[in-house]
């Protein structure tokens, strides 16, 4: 008999817990193919929904694992194929719908899915090191010596050097013109 009362108080705590999560973990690594486990046995029930969304959208888009309409208890929910997605940090929701239109929201944040990307590792901690005396060296103070001013460039041209370029060539283009004017002339008598 206090076994039956003791089993009766479990199921009793657990309903009145609500829905829960209990792998994968916040902050946990995730490789391949992950079974979501947790519970859905609540009062009300109507159906569950697991899906995922990239940790720090603000968009609100979520994609969905997998949808069903029967309760689970502690047993799996869906299983992930994290090879399918972008390493990257993510956030699992899982989300009960119950009776009366009414749901319920089970987030876990910072999974970090490391398929194609090593998983980091924790930064040792730096060892203290003692101070040791030691001789500080003198300085000495050697002057550098100062730049000197560059000499003009000969190769800068002016607008009037430009202006002689252009009436050289026109007048050197106009002389040619002549020539080869003339000597057609000539060569056609």
């Amino acid at each position: 008999m206090m076994f039956f009362l003791a089993a009766v108080a479990v199921r009793n705590v657990h309903a009145q817990v609500g829905p829960v999560v209990i792998s994968p973990k916040q902050g946990q690594v995730l490789q391949g193919v992950v079974p979501i486990k947790g519970s859905t046995d609540v009062s009300g029930f109507v159906s569950v929904e697991v899906a995922f969304a990239y940790a720090g959208d603000t968009t609100g888009t979520w994609f969905q694992i997998a949808k069903g309409n029967q309760p689970v208890s502690l047993d799996t929910l869906a299983t992930w194929d994290t090879t399918t997605i972008t390493d990257g940090d993510y956030i699992l929701r899982m989300r009960v719908y119950l009776k009366g239109g009414s749901s319920m929201d089970v987030p876990v944040p910072n999974l970090r899915v490391r398929n194609y990307t090593p998983v980091e590792t924790p930064t040792p901690e730096p060892t203290a090191i003692l101070p040791t005396a030691t001789m500080l060296p003198t300085l000495t103070v050697t002057p550098f010596p100062l730049p000197t001013p560059l000499p003009t460039n000969p190769a800068i041209l002016t607008p009037v050097d430009v202006s002689k370029s252009i009436g050289y060539g026109g007048i050197g283009a106009v002389l040619l013109l002549i020539v080869i004017g003339v000597y057609l002339g000539l060569r056609r008598r």
